[in-house]
């Protein structure tokens, strides 16, 4: 599946929201937009608004348009709030569970981590970054995978991780479970879903 390989600190600050720790940095000091006319101020039609979220929003868990569009209209055929379950459907992919549960310190790296073969869902090997987990699922380290450097590394970040309310976390076993799906209070509200869902429904 296609990913955006190109620069993270320049979507950030054309966003005005940090997609990395790094970028974290950089908008500290250059709160604006890239480029030469970065600090005029912008003029954004009622489409704009609604494009920029939708691209905010592909960029946090690493989409492209194709893929995003089928989660929304898998979302839009489902009961209950359609920006609400757009965004269920995509905190229960497994590379974003994985990084939710402090397996790994970004959403891309998760991702490299399971298509390595890393995880198991439920005991059976899993290599598949949208595989959508459910509740019950446990999402483990594979036995194989525990000792190399990376996990050695990760332990001692993993044993300090506060994983969200909707899943639980037991470092020393390598592994965590799906509580529940994410309610509307443990959403990112970074994004504003009803600007997607306008943008979608044009």
């Amino acid at each position: 599946m296609a990913r955006y390989t190109g620069p993270k600190i320049r979507l950030s600050r054309k966003f005005g929201t940090a997609f990395t720790k790094k970028a974290e940095k950089y908008l500290a000091k250059r709160n604006y937009r890239p480029g030469q006319h970065g600090q005029n101020p912008q003029r954004v039609s009622e489409f704009g608004m609604q494009l920029r979220e939708k691209q905010k929003a592909k960029i946090i868990y690493g989409l492209m348009e194709r893929q995003f569009r089928k989660y929304y209209e898998s979302a839009s055929k489902k009961v209950g709030v359609t920006g609400d379950v757009l965004m269920q459907l995509l905190e229960m992919r497994l590379d974003n569970v994985v990084f939710r549960l402090g397996f790994a310190q970004t959403r891309p790296q998760a991702r490299q981590l399971v298509s390595h073969g890393f995880f198991q869902v439920n005991g059976q090997k899993v290599n598949i970054p949208s595989y959508q987990v459910k509740v019950g699922d446990v999402v483990s380290v594979r036995e194989t995978k525990q000792k190399s450097q990376y996990m050695k590394n990760a332990a001692p970040a993993l044993s300090q991780a506060q994983p969200p309310e909707w899943v639980s976390l037991d470092a020393n076993a390598w592994s965590g479970k799906i509580l529940s799906k994410p309610s509307r209070e443990q959403l990112d509200a970074t994004v504003n879903t009803q600007l997607i869902v306008e943008y979608y429904s044009r």
